[in-house]
């Protein structure tokens, strides 16, 4: 981990492995990076905003009309952090941001975001293998996205196989 602050967006996506951004936000935090959090309308389904707002010390963005950022929060966020951490990245993530689409928050975000981009997909390990999904992968590697994982292990479906969210350590030390 670099000894030097960094201004990180964590981005978490409607998928179980966001109880392990709750690591992830906390780690970074404790290391005395700037962290903010967004969250998608299904990502709040499986972690609360309240317990990342703890975490990050600084409320949880989650809408993209949001009043406290006038010129709107995906321009705002985009132009005063530098890293973009997109963790859990969803097969549906994966295809907005590869496809340039801008419906919500975090692929708004996306696409506003000059600096450096991470994200840590987590699916079953079908969707993962999906050529639809491999193929906006391949795009995002191309477009300067750099991918954590997925790893192979036990999944929510249970399975075992590739599309587990890489673990919190690795990730955070993939981004600091």
């Amino acid at each position: 981990m670099t000894s030097a602050s960094q201004k990180i967006i964590v981005a978490v996506t409607g998928g179980i492995a966001a109880y392990k951004s709750a690591s992830i936000v906390s780690r970074l935090a404790q290391a005395g990076h700037d962290v903010c959090v967004v969250m998608s309308p299904a990502a709040e389904q499986f972690v609360g905003a309240a317990a990342l707002t703890a975490l990050s010390g600084k409320p949880v963005v989650t809408d993209l009309f949001d009043p406290r950022f006038p010129l709107g929060a995906h321009i705002e966020l985009a132009r005063a952090y530098d890293t973009l951490c997109v963790a859990p990245a969803t097969a549906h993530f994966l295809s907005a941001a590869a496809n340039g689409h801008s419906n919500d928050l975090i692929s708004t975000l996306y696409l506003c975001f000059t600096g450096n981009v991470w994200v840590a997909p987590a699916m079953n390990c079908e969707m993962w293998e999906h050529a639809a999904v491999q193929r906006n992968v391949s795009q995002l590697e191309s477009d300067g996205v750099k991918m954590i994982g997925p790893e192979e292990g036990w999944l929510s479906c249970r399975v075992k196989g590739l599309g587990r969210m890489a673990e919190p350590d690795s990730i955070v030390a993939a981004i600091t």
